[in-house]
């Protein structure tokens, strides 16, 4: 899993380079939040910031609705780690390893932007879901 996350954030095939940010970030999370293990508190901020539902637009006899979907596994896990890395990246920090750090602390305590993007999805799922007949 830790791969799949270096991979997203690699840019330009840098891949040492997004190992070295990643285990920089994961020693500064160990060090805020005080746990022996910056990976399980990296993982329980994986977990709060991956979705369950989403929308998805699907036209029918003209008009366009949004049909709420569950997510399959892999996807939920995929689209957490992408919402990660873009608001750290989103983040106002000195480098990337900070920024990292400091969104998955706030993950953890289901906090932070990634978390809210959550909690958009569901809420527009929610807020959907009387189209859900439309879905097959």
């Amino acid at each position: 899993m830790v791969t799949r996350f270096v991979n997203n954030m690699m840019y330009d095939g840098k891949k040492s380079t997004a190992y070295a940010i990643f285990y920089d970030a994961i020693d500064m999370v160990s060090e805020k939040t005080e746990r022996a293990d910056g990976i399980e508190v990296w993982k329980e901020a994986l977990t709060n910031v991956m979705p369950h539902v989403e929308v998805r637009s699907r036209r029918v006899g003209g008009a366009t609705f949004q049909i709420p979907n569950q997510i399959r596994p892999d996807r939920k896990i995929s689209m957490a780690m992408k919402w990660l890395i873009l608001f750290a990246r989103k983040r106002n920090e000195k480098t990337m390893s900070q920024r990292l750090a400091n969104e998955i602390v706030a993950a953890s305590k289901e906090e932070g932007a990634a978390v809210k993007k959550r909690q958009d999805t569901h809420k527009m799922a929610e807020a959907n879901k009387a189209f859900s007949h439309f879905r097959f």
